[in-house]
């Protein structure tokens, strides 16, 4: 064997890598004593969603009034405190929506309104004119910051930039004292837009001139928002910034730190991770990640992120099917189907081995939660490639497992479990596994629950007239007596079988027979068809309790050569055993 040559073998791309940059050419953050790789997340952050403004402005179709008002519903009903809720000042559509949330009484008064304003005169008025009536509401004042736009955009210099960051703060704080009155608590947010490609310097120079003017200080917070805009660094390169941040912005005590991150580069969730490492106090986004471009943070995946390691997100996504639903419906755009936690498939493995192990997990957790008394909250959830339980969100265990032609007996073996409850053996669920095989490999595609019941009854209970099937197979079992004989050492068996015959026809025939048990005894009864079975392997269990309880028997047998297995469902647990001998028969016979 040769091993030589087996390295990096990728050439150059011909893409025109020279008219980029790399983030930290242009720029750099120093920071080498930083601390935030050695922090913990303990707690939830502050959550803002900006599904109605940021999320509704990146719509192909932007929700009506009734679509923005049932969505702002179940962000009330998650239990998100804070919700931007538009523009006002930039239509007429939404300085109206936030007036009908005042003429409709329909905001709790634990939960604060946010809406966007830039920094000028006209449009400070006219947003905060729609807020009059709130119980609370935060008036959000950003402007551009970075260098291409204060060179390309907006043709500033640093000086006029914060400046107009100045004196919008100044118009927007003597209008606020002049309108609200003692009916709303007012709050304030700024945001040096592009923060994540302005100079850390002069950030902080410009967030320090606007405190300033609000001046922060016990019940008065100011937020200071620091987003990522557009996402153009790794992670790791944002929470240096926040830290550095966190670290020089004086009155640190009265700021709440937030994050608005996107997901140019597909790495919206880490990125805003990373930055409660480094001491944001609040994070801003949209469910599902709906947003400009490629969207804003998804807040599910970041809460359940946080729920998956112990952490109350303090948001309900209980019944994250309904939440997806609304989303859908009032966005009009569809949750992908690996979207996380919320996505058709997220739950659901395909793999033979993925699908093994999941079965083994259940059967664990199953005896654990037995030993703790039926406690499900007592027993941490440990269970392979299922990073949460999808029942605590919702969910249930049917789409766990579904079958392909990439799935193997487990997965075969846990749809029949958690379908039909039964409990095949090993050799049986390799069997039965090789016959679905066969059938995605005839017809491609996936095997529903429904239709691997009919594949397995079809092929172990041809007598069970599943739904599309049609009935075969020589021998139908119509009675049983049993006696024992010898102080229980004998059994003597009369048996009832019918017989089909080539011409379709059928007979009865009677025979009897003794054994030292059941089913030799019965065995010995089949000698009279010329069927000479022998019996290896014998399984049963109950498929319910109760006075209707049924049994399921599952028998490998050699019949006249062949070696296979029969299956046999009857609340008679003797009957079970001997239709499952008969469904051998019938499969060697077939």
């Amino acid at each position: 064997m040769k091993t030589e040559g087996f390295g990096h073998r990728q050439l150059p791309s011909h893409m025109p890598i020279s008219k980029y940059r790399h983030f930290l050419d242009t720029n750099p953050v120093s920071l080498p004593d930083r601390t935030w790789p050695n922090n913990r997340i303990t707690k939830a952050p502050r959550w803002l969603s900006t599904d109605l403004r940021d999320g509704n402005q990146a719509l192909i179709d932007p929700m009506d009034p009734d679509r923005k008002r049932k969505l702002f519903d179940l962000l009330v009903e998650i239990g998100i405190k804070e919700i931007e809720v538009g523009f006002p000042a930039a239509s007429k559509a939404d300085f109206d929506f936030v007036r009908s949330l005042v003429d409709d009484d329909a905001v709790p008064a634990d939960v604060t309104i946010s809406v966007l304003t830039q920094s000028r005169p006209d449009i400070i008025h006219r947003t905060v004119d729609a807020l009059q009536g709130l119980p609370r509401a935060t008036v959000h004042l950003y402007n551009a910051t970075a260098p291409v736009f204060r060179d390309v955009v907006f043709r500033m210099d640093k000086e006029q930039i914060k400046q107009l960051a100045i004196s919008g703060t100044q118009e927007l704080v003597a209008y606020m004292e002049k309108s609200f009155g003692d009916e709303t608590v007012a709050g304030f947010e700024y945001s040096p837009e592009i923060f994540v490609d302005t100079e850390l310097d002069f950030a902080l120079e410009v967030c320090e001139a606007v405190m300033d003017v609000w001046e922060p200080g016990p019940d008065r917070e100011i937020i200071l928002n620091l987003p990522t805009t557009v996402e153009r660094s790794t992670p790791n390169v944002y929470a240096d910034q926040i830290e550095w941040m966190s670290r020089n912005l004086s009155r640190r005590e009265f700021i709440a730190l937030s994050a608005h991150n996107h997901n140019d580069r597909g790495t919206g969730v880490a990125t805003t991770e990373l930055a409660m490492l480094a001491g944001v106090d609040r994070v801003e986004g949209c469910l599902f990640g709906q947003g400009e471009r490629t969207g804003n943070v998804d807040l599910i995946t970041v809460a359940l992120n946080l729920f998956s390691d112990g952490i109350d997100p303090q948001l309900d996504f209980s019944n994250l099917p309904k939440i997806r639903s609304v989303v859908e419906y009032c966005t009009g755009m569809e949750v992908p189907a690996r979207a996380p936690y919320g996505g058709d498939l997220v739950y659901t493995s395909f793999s033979g081995s993925h699908q093994d192990a999941i079965k083994k997990g259940f059967a664990d957790r199953a005896k654990k939660v037995a030993e703790a008394g039926g406690d499900e909250n007592a027993v941490v959830w440990e269970l392979p490639y299922l990073p949460i339980d999808p029942m605590d969100v919702g969910g249930t265990y049917e789409a766990v497992v579904r079958v392909n032609s990439q799935s193997g007996k487990g997965g075969v073996a846990y749809l029949l479990s958690s379908t039909r409850h039964l409990d095949l053996p090993r050799r049986l669920q390799v069997e039965v596994s090789n016959l679905v095989q066969h059938r995605t490999d005839l017809v491609g595609g996936e095997v529903t629950a429904d239709e691997l019941w009919k594949i397995f009854t079809d092929e172990y209970l041809p007598y069970t007239h599943a739904e599309g099937l049609k009935p075969w197979g020589r021998f139908t079992l119509r009675g049983i007596t049993a006696t024992t004989e010898d102080q229980g050492k004998e059994t003597v068996l009369t048996v009832t079988l019918s017989e089909r015959r080539d011409d379709g026809s059928d007979v009865d025939h009677t025979v009897a027979s003794r054994g030292n048990g059941p089913i030799d005894a019965f065995t010995k009864a089949l000698q009279e068809f010329d069927l000479d079975v022998d019996v290896l392997d014998y399984a049963e269990h109950a498929l319910s309790e109760g006075g209707d309880a049924t049994a399921a028997s599952y028998v490998e047998c050699d019949v006249n050569g062949q070696v296979l297995w029969g299956v046999g469902i009857d609340p008679s647990t003797m009957t079970s055993g001997f239709k499952a001998i008969i469904s051998a028969v019938n499969r060697a016979l077939r």
